[in-house]
């Protein structure tokens, strides 16, 4: 039900372009999928998504579960007709947002039971029943249950999280599935336990890989170590997923390992409170020195918000409580993204990857440089 084809790899790094052919949309990777948690990126319709360029979008089964439930969006036409959405979509399993937003939950071989966070009524997320709830919003691809563990993790946690997280893969393993299916690594940060459950998950041959438990907190060099050694060992031809991934200099380290899809929040989340990524870094546009500045968000930016607004129009409607100033630079991040994404597979394509790399790590200096070559 979905394909994916490697088009070109980088000449220095593990950096690749590939079409990955869903059912709705063929998506071109390195790609970044803003989040749609509640079946809707922040702020933003749709058209406008479209016009900027999104070809995928993530949902979460968790939320979307609990509000307005599975089976109505089912009867009502499935996630695509519901929220008028013709391009890809990807569920997430919902396990992490069971795990961090319950306060009362018990995670164990069977599932995670949780109350949620909503109303404090019981529920259970197994692998079946995570399967049966996404097959039911009907998205492009789907995401197994799996273990979450915070960052620091103790290994003996690691070791019980990576057991369930392959032995529910397992389970779903023979189950004839409705929708295509990615397996999630977790492990921590133990090298060891990332290998091993890589390999266990290989076996199950799933359509693709999430790569788990990462980008919540842990050194940036453990995150790449981490990736670097699973990215060694899933498949060429199979879709790497590094989830929760958002920050320009992450990302670009991250696709010189070889990944292929992100997601994450920050471009509406720190949209929505005033944080600008430009080509020239992080722009803070509350601050009072854009109070005059006739400027756009970014001079070199050619999105709705950059050709019609000032910073100082866009300081004025935060400090006024108006929602349309995150609305603004909600549109105008997620414009960067898509862009960002599309330099780096042109990059790729030109065999002017690692250039292209460390501009942007120049420009968003967050961290030290981290080299990534060919191992």
């Amino acid at each position: 039900m979905i394909s994916f084809k490697i088009l070109k790899k980088d000449r220095d790094t593990q950096a690749r372009c590939g079409l990955l052919k869903t059912k709705h949309f063929n998506v071109t990777t390195p790609n970044f999928m803003p989040v749609a948690t509640q079946g809707t990126v922040k702020t933003i319709s749709p058209k406008e998504l479209k016009n900027l360029g999104v070809e995928i979008i993530v949902c979460n089964t968790y939320h979307l579960m609990l509000r307005p439930g599975s089976k109505l969006i089912k009867e009502l036409g499935g996630l695509h007709k519901f929220m008028a959405w013709d391009r890809a979509i990807l569920t997430d399993s919902g396990g992490f947002q069971a795990y961090s937003l319950s306060s009362l939950k018990k995670v164990s071989d069977e599932g995670i039971e949780f109350t949620s966070h909503l109303d404090g009524s019981r529920h259970l997320l197994n692998p079946r029943t995570v399967l049966q709830i996404q097959e039911e919003l009907i998205p492009d691809i789907a995401m197994c249950l799996d273990v979450f563990t915070p960052y620091p993790a103790p290994f003996l946690e690691a070791r019980i999280a990576v057991e369930r997280t392959v032995k529910w893969a397992q389970e779903l393993h023979t189950v004839k599935k409705k929708v295509p299916l990615f397996g999630i690594i977790q492990g921590a940060t133990y090298k060891t336990l990332r290998k091993e459950c890589t390999q266990r998950l290989v076996e199950l041959n799933f359509s693709g890989y999430g790569i788990g438990g990462l980008m919540i907190g842990e050194p940036s060099s453990l995150t790449l170590e981490m990736v670097q050694e699973v990215n060694s060992i899933i498949p060429q031809g199979k879709v790497r997923y590094l989830m929760g991934c958002g920050y320009p200099e992450d990302i670009v380290d991250a696709v010189a390992l070889g990944v292929d899809l992100f997601d994450c929040v920050l471009p509406t989340r720190n949209g929505r409170t005033g944080m600008a990524f430009t080509s020239s870094g992080k722009l803070i546009i509350k601050a009072s020195k854009y109070a005059r500045d006739q400027r756009p968000l970014d001079e070199n930016c050619r999105c709705y918000t950059c050709r019609n607004f000032s910073r100082a129009y866009l300081r004025h409607l935060f400090n006024a409580g108006e929602v349309l100033a995150g609305r603004l630079v909600s549109y105008h991040n997620i414009h960067f993204y898509i862009k960002l994404m599309k330099q780096i597979q042109k990059s790729i394509k030109k065999g002017t990857f690692s250039r292209f790399t460390r501009r942007i790590k120049k420009t968003f200096n967050f961290r030290e440089h981290i080299s990534i070559t060919n191992p």
